[in-house]
């Protein structure tokens, strides 16, 4: 499991203009990745359109990335949800045997108590046979996962391996980091703090930006984990305007139109999300310009 380790990037589904799954764009995405230093994918998470996915599309989505990744990177699939009964449901009837580890968001709207939130994974992590990660994104659950109930879930769930933390306090990811077990990993879901959390402690970032910039920002990690901090924030800081602009106009449409304006796949996204505006396209231009990152 060490290969956990360093850039994953949360994938985005490409659509067609006609609201179609775009395959080719998708197996262009997965081959630049592996190209440009990505360490593992992610697949089926919240920059994906999860939610917008039929179950058979979500089966199609899972096949493209398999072949095309053809067993050169780790992959990480999420399963996670408001339903723990239907989340155990999921973890029992798919073949997971291609997959690392699951990557499980916190129960979101129904704002479960801590306890709830403790017995939901551990309840997860008692029929999986596949480690889990969590994931902390209060933004859009509605609830935060505490850092004392995140360390008492990695002190008493062995398959739980790590969390995913994208929680805007990064006082929270340091009393994590702090007190965890010694190989339980805590990884940013937060391009902008994910190297001042490698810095504390972190194993890398599970990345946005990383997909449409997987070189830069896997080396910007890279130089994180080696300690080596003013090579590390000197790629930190030339990045900081796309970090802020991919996510101006929400995710992931933000990101789809930094991945369009490079060629990789078209800007659509499916409703109730929109395609991102043309004025925000040019400033992402601009400033792929500025930074002279080849399009």
């Amino acid at each position: 499991m060490k290969s956990l380790q360093g850039l994953g990037v949360a994938l985005i589904t490409p659509f067609c203009k006609d609201g179609t799954i775009d395959f080719p764009s998708l197996e262009k995405l997965v081959n630049y990745n592996i190209e440009g230093g990505t360490e593992y994918l992610v697949i089926l998470g919240t920059t994906a359109e999860n939610a917008t996915l039929n179950s058979e599309e979500k089966k199609q989505v899972i096949d493209c990335i398999l072949k095309s990744n053809n067993k050169r990177l780790p992959l990480v699939l999420g399963i996670g949800g408001n339903n723990t009964a239907d989340i155990v449901h999921q973890l029992q009837t798919t073949n997971l045997e291609d997959f690392s580890a699951i990557l499980s968001v916190s129960p979101y709207y129904n704002k479960p108590s801590q306890e709830g939130i403790y017995q939901h994974y551990k309840k997860i992590a008692e029929n999986s046979n596949k480690p889990i990660i969590i994931y902390n994104v209060p933004g859009r659950t509605g609830s935060n996962i505490e850092a004392a109930t995140t360390l008492r879930l990695s002190n008493d769930c062995k398959n739980i391996i790590g969390i995913k933390e994208a929680s805007p306090n990064f006082l929270q990811s340091t009393n994590i980091i702090k007190d965890k077990p010694s190989e339980f990993r805590v990884i940013s879901g937060d391009d902008e703090l994910a190297l001042p959390i490698v810095l504390a402690g972190g194993y890398g970032v599970i990345s946005v930006l990383g997909q449409a910039l997987p070189h830069e920002v896997s080396q910007m990690i890279k130089l994180g984990l080696d300690k080596k901090v003013e090579e590390a924030y000197t790629i930190h800081y030339k990045l900081k305007t796309l970090f802020e602009l991919i996510f101006a106009e929400g995710n992931p449409s933000g990101i789809k139109a930094l991945l369009s304006v490079k060629g990789i796949c078209k800007p659509y996204t499916r409703l109730p999300l929109t395609p991102a505006s043309t004025n925000l396209i040019s400033k992402i231009e601009k400033e792929l310009e500025t930074l002279s990152i080849v399009v």
